[in-house]
């Protein structure tokens, strides 16, 4: 039997601790590296659970107490296109899920491909919602800009007024929905110059995988918030 020589176990030991160059020096091991931002992401999404919590808290709230202004507003919304971007958000989450499975399979090329189709379906969503802002502020439904009750007579002035909350709350739930797309858009940009460098095809996968928790996050929230905004209403007068 050959006695092993403490230059071997020294090099046993070096060998399964060699650090990849995406492995970070504070790790032990790749999996645990994964792990850890995974739970770091799972964190951030909390805290973005109770921040768009309290904006869907605010607008319960005061649809309960202005419901008729609440109900007049929202009939001044467009279906169709409240519906389009519902759609094209869904495919855009699709094509996450596959941009994943394309990692995780390493096929190189369909991620870049499918992160590509992905980030354009983001950027329709966002086309889309420029045309719903720009029909409010033509139609002076923009609280502090540009707001007129003429639309909300029926009303009486009062109530009428009370629209401006709705509006308020609408645009501040679409618009930081648009700027977590925004943002979304922007990483995507900068994952596809990775990918194409062949990054997370080498069995580092976690960016992509944590990134495509935030972009199902972002639609879930817009799952939510087209119901509440163009929907709850649809049979009231």
């Amino acid at each position: 039997m050959v006695a092993t020589q403490p230059s071997d176990l020294h090099e046993e030991h070096e060998h399964e601790h060699v650090h990849l160059p995406q492995h970070r020096h504070h790790f032990e091991t790749e999996e645990q590296q994964r792990e850890a931002a995974s739970f770091g992401m799972w964190l951030f999404l909390l805290t973005e659970i109770m921040f768009f919590g309290g904006l869907f808290m605010a607008y319960l709230l005061y649809r309960n107490w202005y419901n008729p202004a609440f109900v007049a507003a929202s009939h001044t919304l467009s279906i169709k296109l409240g519906a389009l971007n519902t759609a094209i958000l869904i495919t855009s989450g699709f094509c996450m899920a596959l941009a994943v499975w394309a990692a995780e399979t390493r096929r190189r090329k369909a991620l870049v491909n499918l992160l590509g189709l992905t980030n354009l379906f983001g950027i329709a969503f966002l086309v889309v919602k420029y045309f719903e802002y720009a029909e409010k502020w033509q139609d002076s439904h923009v609280p502090g800009l540009k707001f007129s009750i003429a639309d909300f007579g029926k009303l009486g002035v009062d109530m009428a007024q009370k629209t401006q909350v709705y509006y308020s709350l609408y645009f501040a739930m679409t618009g930081m929905h648009a700027l977590h797309m925004i943002i979304g858009i922007v990483l995507i940009f900068w994952y596809m110059v990775r990918a194409n460098r062949g990054e997370f095809t080498e069995g580092y996968v976690a960016p992509i995988e944590n990134f495509g928790l935030y972009w199902h996050f972002v639609d879930i929230v817009w799952i939510f918030l087209f119901p509440l905004l163009y929907l709850i209403d649809l049979g009231a007068k």
